[in-house]
């Protein structure tokens, strides 16, 4: 993982093709591939504890702002 996370992009070409990548990632936690692969995981450490993945990316454009846009002086 790099400092903004791992772009499809940017995965090792072993891996193949970007597009697959996201299409089967997509395609797996449709089908709850993830949901059912976390309980095995942490079993294997003897614990029963919560384990989450993070997935969120977004990337603001650059122009984005929290301010309130003005229009002809007026707030809007």
């Amino acid at each position: 993982m790099n400092r903004n996370g791992l772009r499809w992009r940017d995965a090792p070409s072993a891996y193949g093709p970007h597009k697959t990548l996201y299409r089967r990632w997509k395609r797996w936690c449709e089908k709850g591939i993830f949901a059912r692969m976390m309980p095995g995981l942490a079993s294997e450490h003897g614990e029963e504890k919560t384990v989450m993945i993070d997935a969120t990316y977004l990337k603001a454009h650059r122009t984005a702002t929290s301010m309130a846009a003005k229009k002809r002086g007026a707030v809007v």
